[in-house]
């Protein structure tokens, strides 16, 4: 049974560690980042103006108005600020925002072509360096932003004046949420603690580390708040009266307090989701994505022809592969076994062999994990690898003739990872929502492996973070998995299982 799942009396609540002490010097927080992130990308956008006219003036097209160096970043800088582009939030990924720097620098390029134009200027040259305008501003500003958001997720991360944050809620959910803002510093948030008249007790304290303590209940927010000078408070579930709840949120707004809410149903939450208004009562109206919708289908056709194109480039590689580990270890040189895809339909996952024959024999368990929260992991026991065998766990090299997965239709590019049967009828009985994942065809990476969780980590986490793909699914979030896998296997190797 998940942590997440809050129907249930039996969950199992992970202890939440202490956060570390503050170290004592001089910083520069993430909200003085984001202040001087305007000032920058205005510098930045006039910069832009000056090398598209300088590139014009060779080229003979200089038509571009001086002006343009304040207006231009004038217009681009309104059209972000009124996305929310220089608003305080919790997370902070340069690929989401991509987009909106794309959107606002075009606009305003087409301004500069449209007004001139209105003007009655010669416009022969104007539509191309409206072009240029936009690829130099477009580039420009993600690097800037780049540095901006690293240098806000270093300064979180440097454990340096985190916002003091409050959680209303201490039960399974509150202390999931708990633990994972601990472990995850980027966020910039450092819980101190709960608010609950009926709180949940952790179990296995003693084990996990020490739990956060309960301040209080309800009517003790606005003394907590003082006492511990909190800067956010986040709504999770308690079994305060809606009213009393209502109260307190007006409480934190009139102290300044800045408010986070989880969502009743946070599970079935997508990203996709209109908010209409009838009177006072907001109706949330979710669009989740549908495994059988005619975009999944066109990423399935996509994955078949990407698939058959990385084959054909990587063909010398897998020709090398082959040879080496023929040499070495003999027939077979691949690795075969059974796992759960799409709809529990069970196919031959393909591999390179890294093991010896009877070690690699041993790698299929009777025996169900001694835990039912972790993952079994990968294959075990360093000591039993070739070393080429070992090199190619290390580099995620053994996964390549997955490819062939995909190209008979068993296996997505991005997905769930797969699991073998005798794991998947265990979880499916423990873990909450663990068969939900299996919506989607089974991928060589994925975004839970992108967000940490391969190897023995926990299962239910794996569950959550698959099921969140499956209904969130885009193109643009597979090429964002892509784009981090690429990077994690540089960095770290490995990525997959």
């Amino acid at each position: 049974m998940s942590v997440l799942d809050p129907t249930s009396d039996s969950a199992t609540i992970p202890a939440v560690v202490a956060p570390r002490p503050e170290p004592a010097r001089a910083h520069f927080t993430a909200r003085r980042w984001l202040a001087l992130a305007p000032l920058a990308d205005a510098l930045v956008l006039s910069f832009a103006v000056v090398a598209e006219r300088l590139g014009g003036h060779y080229v003979g097209a200089d038509s571009l108005s001086a002006a343009w160096m304040v207006g231009f970043p004038a217009i681009v800088i309104t059209l972000l600020a009124s996305r929310g582009f220089y608003r305080e939030r919790l997370r902070l990924q340069l690929l989401d925002e991509l987009g909106t720097i794309a959107g606002a620098t075009a606009i305003a390029s087409m301004i500069t072509i449209t007004l001139p134009v209105l003007a009655g200027a010669n416009t022969a040259s104007i539509p191309a360096q409206g072009v240029r305008l936009w690829l130099f501003a477009t580039v420009y500003l993600a690097v800037s932003r780049a540095s901006i958001v690293s240098s806000i997720v270093a300064s979180r991360m440097s454990g340096v004046a985190p916002t003091p944050t409050l959680i209303v809620g201490a039960g399974s959910v509150g202390r999931v949420l708990a633990k994972r803002l601990i472990e995850h510093r980027e966020f910039g948030l450092k819980p101190i603690g709960f608010l609950d008249k009926d709180p949940l007790e952790a179990v296995d304290a003693a084990q996990n580390g020490a739990s956060l303590p309960v301040l209080g209940a309800s009517w003790d927010l606005g003394q907590v708040v003082d006492t511990y000078d909190v800067k956010h408070v986040v709504f999770t579930f308690s079994t305060a009266p809606h009213s009393v709840m209502l109260k307190m949120i007006d409480e934190c707004n009139r102290r300044g307090v800045r408010v986070t809410i989880v969502p009743r149903f946070f599970e079935r939450t997508p990203n996709d989701l209109t908010i209409d208004y009838l009177g006072g009562i907001p109706l949330v109206t979710t669009h989740p994505q549908s495994p059988t919708s005619t975009g999944i289908r066109v990423k399935y056709a996509i994955d078949r022809l990407l698939a058959c194109v990385l084959i054909f480039l990587t063909a010398p590689i897998l020709a090398a592969i082959a040879l080496v580990i023929r040499t070495t270890l003999g027939k077979p040189i691949l690795f075969r076994q059974t796992r759960v895809g799409r709809d529990g339909q069970t196919f031959e996952m393909l591999k390179f062999r890294t093991m010896r024959e009877l070690d690699a024999q041993a790698l299929v368990s009777d025996n169900p994990p001694a835990r039912t929260d972790l993952a079994p992991g990968g294959i075990e026991g360093d000591d039993r690898r070739t070393r080429f065998g070992t090199f190619l766990r290390r580099t995620s090299l053994d996964e390549l003739p997955q490819l062939f997965n995909v190209v008979r239709g068993q296996m997505s590019v991005i997905g769930p990872r797969p699991e073998r049967p005798e794991f998947v009828e265990l979880f499916g009985e423990y873990v909450y929502r663990y068969n939900d994942r299996h919506r989607m065809k089974s991928g060589i990476t994925g975004w839970a492996q992108i967000s940490g969780l391969r190897g023995k980590t926990s299962i239910s986490d794996r569950a959550e973070w698959d099921n969140w793909y499956v209904e969130n699914w885009s193109m643009w979030l597979d090429l964002k998995i892509v784009v981090r896998t690429l990077v994690a296997v540089v960095r770290n190797g490995a990525i997959v299982e």
